[in-house]
């Protein structure tokens, strides 16, 4: 057995909240490598769809231009009972609270192979697929991974006598709900006890097809079913195993063609790209850290796909991630900074698989009786015309690098179009996703203190205020003044994952949110990180 070169991060799992990890981190210049078992991308549909923050996460990354061409953006969910009725719409915006379309569905093997590609072209990053982690250990040194070389036979994976041992700073078990890298800290899920098992069906139409609704639950308890876009080109449906069904039964391709039936899916019209039996479940880890060793994406998380929140919630992870190992790789940070990571997005995952889960229950009915009494509710909810619209949730990050007590913190903050030095263009992409510091006029900013300033030039933050009568940017869309406006609030700090550390309506709180982050810097400007 041979120990490879170190390196910084060690990620376990190659699916997209690997993939994206490993992007952010080799943009960065850190060495990264990353195992999975599969020796080749995975070639089946399973996440459809990502939203605007999503979006935003990938701009950062570099590979939003790319992603855009493979996405149908959607505008609406609804549901309807058998009858047809409607008894609730979801409206998304154009454009998003993050600068992107709300809703956008794709297949997942197709973003994959754009993550791919970008990660293979960063210098830093070693990818290897066909490898398994078998191992893992840490001591003063660092994590150890022992990995095995194996092949795929009928779909199992077979040690073939190669292997390795990986030697990085930290690991990251990206590795799926049946996560080795969980289950070798010994770290348990939380389980809301919701199982539902659903035939999952993947199609592509032989030719084009207006479908009208486009996006839709047919909340009928004959058969409970999704039915949404799986990318452009393609089709979804989801049918819930009634009550005396067993999975092995309902995954046949002739029960996939016989529920596809209504909506004149045939053999001759369609292609049956897939067929899988999931069990939609609400779990997460109960603890996301263990020394130098994290958990992100379906290892850390299972949330029921009606919100469309899964894989959107591992990207998450990567991106919260990333900032912080980039802080301590360079040495700007201290190492304590990674100890709120786990906090952070467990509170965060928790209020969208609450989301879901109650979206469960009342799709997932299939009592007439029961299902008819939801129907009046609903029905009735929807003609009242004082009831408010329905609206996706705006979970707040767990305890963690943010003030709770502070206008917006902890929460999501917007992007736009901006204008500095006669460029225009998203915010990110012309000030750099990175700390900022966005004030209404520089009057706040002048009561910045000695201490805070220096703090802001070790995060590298970029500090913008929108009066441009004062040499300021232009706020070219108003999104920047409604967004203060609606804090009540002068000036915001953002962290380079693009939640809010804050809002102030004066200088001391502004110097308050800066302290947050200003306590964990490291004066010693030493970087952690193994070398290349």
């Amino acid at each position: 057995m041979r120990e490879s070169k170190p390196v910084d991060v060690a990620i376990v799992g190659y699916g997209p909240t690997g993939q994206l990890l490993a992007l952010l981190l080799g943009r960065k210049g850190h060495s990264v490598v990353v195992v999975d078992r599969w020796p080749d991308l995975y070639a089946l549909p399973r996440a459809v769809h990502f939203d605007d923050e999503i979006a935003r996460i990938l701009q950062a990354a570099g590979a939003m231009e790319q992603v855009q061409a493979i996405t149908e953006v959607v505008d609406s969910y609804e549901w309807r009972n058998a009858a047809g009725d409607i008894l609730i719409k979801f409206s998304s915006s154009a454009r998003g609270r993050s600068g992107w379309p709300a809703a956008n569905m794709f297949a997942q093997p197709e973003l994959e192979r754009i993550l791919d590609a970008n990660v293979k072209a960063e210098p830093t990053v070693t990818v290897r697929q066909g490898w398994s982690a078998a191992s893992l250990s840490e001591d003063a040194s660092g994590v150890h991974v022992g990995i095995e070389h194996g092949t795929m036979l009928n779909g199992e994976w077979v040690a073939d006598g190669e292997c390795d041992t990986l030697h990085a700073r930290y690991v990251v078990g990206a590795d799926g709900a049946n996560s080795f890298v969980r289950r070798a800290l010994g770290i348990t899920m939380h389980d809301l006890g919701f199982a539902f098992d659903w035939l999952v069906v993947d199609v592509v139409p032989h030719t084009a097809r207006v479908w009208q609704p486009k996006t839709w639950q047919l909340c009928d308890p004959r058969r409970p079913t999704t039915i949404v876009p799986g990318g452009p080109g393609r089709r979804r449906w989801e049918f819930m195993a009634l009550p005396g069904e067993k999975a092995e039964e309902l995954n046949r391709a002739e029960v996939a063609w016989r529920l596809l039936a209504p909506w004149d899916m045939t053999p001759q019209n369609a292609t049956l790209e897939r067929h899988v039996v999931y069990t939609f479940r609400g779990q997460w880890a109960t603890t996301w850290q263990i020394g130098r060793a994290f958990l992100a994406g379906d290892a850390a998380h299972l949330t029921p796909p009606f919100a469309g929140q899964g894989m959107c919630s591992g990207m998450r992870d990567s991106a919260a991630l990333a900032w912080r190992l980039d802080g301590v790789l360079r040495g700007t940070l201290k190492q304590d900074v990674l100890e709120s990571y786990g906090g952070e997005r467990s509170g965060h995952v928790q209020g969208w698989i609450h989301f879901a889960v109650e979206l469960g229950k009342v799709i997932c009915v299939p009592d007439p009786e029961a299902a008819a009494e939801r129907d009046r509710q609903m029905l009735a909810a929807r003609a009242d015309p004082n009831a408010p619209a329905p609206a996706r949730p705006d979970p707040r990050l767990g305890p963690g690098l943010h003030l709770d007590k502070a206008p917006g913190g902890g929460l999501l903050s917007p992007q736009g179009q901006i204008k500095v030095d006669g460029r225009r263009g998203l915010f990110d992409d012309v000030l750099g996703a990175r700390f900022a510091v966005i004030a209404r006029t520089p009057a706040i900013l002048d009561g910045l203190s000695d201490a805070s300033r220096a703090a802001l030039r070790s995060l590298d933050a970029a500090v913008v205020h929108f009066d441009h009568g004062a040499g300021g940017a232009t706020d070219a869309e108003g999104i920047y003044g409604r967004f203060l406006d609606g804090l009540s609030c002068e000036a915001v700090l953002v962290r380079p994952d693009f939640y809010l550390v804050g809002g102030a309506r004066a200088a001391d709180e502004l110097n308050r949110l800066v302290d947050v982050m200003r306590v964990h810097l490291d004066a010693t400007g030493r970087a952690e990180g193994c070398a290349a």
